[in-house]
């Protein structure tokens, strides 16, 4: 006789639905839907494509939270349903089916659960990934190269937009850095946790004599301002230098010198875009990535969060956040959250979502300085 005892547990799993409920706010939430379904519709909507992309993604991504919601209470009530029939009839099909519904439900409420936790100020905005080599020599470089695979792989994976504004190959292999756009609601929030100093030991494949290598590489995360925000950058607190692109080995990629780097005089900042043909497609797309770290520096210096959002990154020993180690023994681990893995080839193909999650997690009960 199948007797199963999951009573508990769905009732743990109601009371953190209705929690979830209370914090995302169902009825907001179909308002929203409505108002942008009515700016959808409009005749001339099409006539600013920028404009009519956000509303569309908004809305889309708006639907797709309420749908998921719908159907986790629908999903609740139909389990509660399958563990009556599986107790009644004594059914193992019915049971084991129950069983994984129950895992599966768990693991999407944790997830949403994790969703609603991020509610900082920029939280819900594009993000801008910056990568560097750091300590390491070519070994860094080559790391450098399999962070921003590792995280165009996570964004692919997601069905996020994802655009590659520009890349500083090495001379031997890998790259001195990558900056990249991730186009989907709450990237920032999700990926701003990734912002660090990441390590790798391996049996580095530049040694010839097959030493164990240890290189780091350093992560900046800043969102992306809104196009109807402005920053003022005047002319005379920036340098323009206008080059030509490359690709590895220094393969010319576009004839003309359509590649653009902007420094921004005060602050130090730099910001290279060379991955559009037109040069004023490329300055455009580097300003605003400048306003989008000065506005991130601005705030972060009016509230004094310096050390959270972005903190220093020094991309060396004793500042690492998170660790690969691919020998003696393979193990992939947060060093703030202790999550980890034994399997760092899948981590580098994109599977961080749990990385992520701890992060935010951690994040979230950290204490606030």
């Amino acid at each position: 006789m199948i007797e199963l005892e999951f009573s508990e547990q769905i009732a743990a799993l109601r009371a953190t639905f209705d929690d979830i409920r209370s914090v995302i706010d169902i009825d907001r939430l179909r308002t929203d839907i409505a108002d942008l379904n009515e700016q959808a519709g409009a005749p001339d909507l099409w006539d600013d494509s920028e404009r009519a992309q956000k509303v569309t993604s908004e809305l889309s991504h708006r639907q797709s939270e309420l749908a998921r919601i719908v159907s986790i209470e629908s999903r609740l009530d139909d389990l509660e349903v399958l563990v009556e029939l599986a107790n009644a009839e004594g059914d193992q099909e019915s049971a084991d089916e129950a069983t994984a519904e129950l895992a599966s439900i768990t693991k999407v409420l944790g997830d949403l659960e994790v969703h609603t936790l991020l509610n900082g100020e920029f939280d819900v905005r594009p993000a801008v990934i910056t990568i560097r080599s750091g300590a390491g020599g070519v070994d860094a470089a080559d790391f450098a190269e399999m962070l921003l695979r590792m995280y165009l792989r996570w964004a692919e994976q997601h069905n996020y937009p994802v655009q590659v504004l520009d890349v500083g190959y090495a001379e031997e292999a890998g790259i001195k850095s990558a900056t990249i756009q991730v186009d989907a609601p709450y990237a920032f929030g999700t990926l701003s946790v990734e912002a660090g100093t990441h390590r790798l030991v391996r049996m580095s494949p530049f040694n010839s004599a097959g030493k164990r290598q240890t290189s780091f590489a350093a992560v900046e995360v800043v969102p992306l301002i809104e196009q109807t925000e402005s920053i003022e950058v005047p002319e005379n607190d920036i340098r323009v230098d206008v080059f030509r692109s490359s690709g590895p080995g220094g393969q010319s990629v576009n004839t003309t010198d359509s590649a653009v780097r902007i420094t921004h005089l005060p602050t130090g900042t730099v910001v290279s875009c060379q991955n559009e043909k037109s040069q004023i497609q490329n300055r455009a797309a580097a300003m605003r990535v400048l306003q989008s770290r000065l506005l991130l520096l601005q705030r972060e210096q009016e509230a004094a969060t310096k050390k959270e959002l972005a903190g220093v990154i020094t991309a060396s020993w004793g500042d690492q956040m998170r660790s690969y180690v691919l020998a003696p023994y393979q193990m992939v681990k947060d060093l703030r959250t202790n999550y980890e893995v034994n399997n760092p080839s899948q981590v580098f193909d994109g599977d961080l979502d749990g990385f992520i999650a701890a992060g935010i997690r951690w994040r979230k009960q950290a204490p606030q300085d």
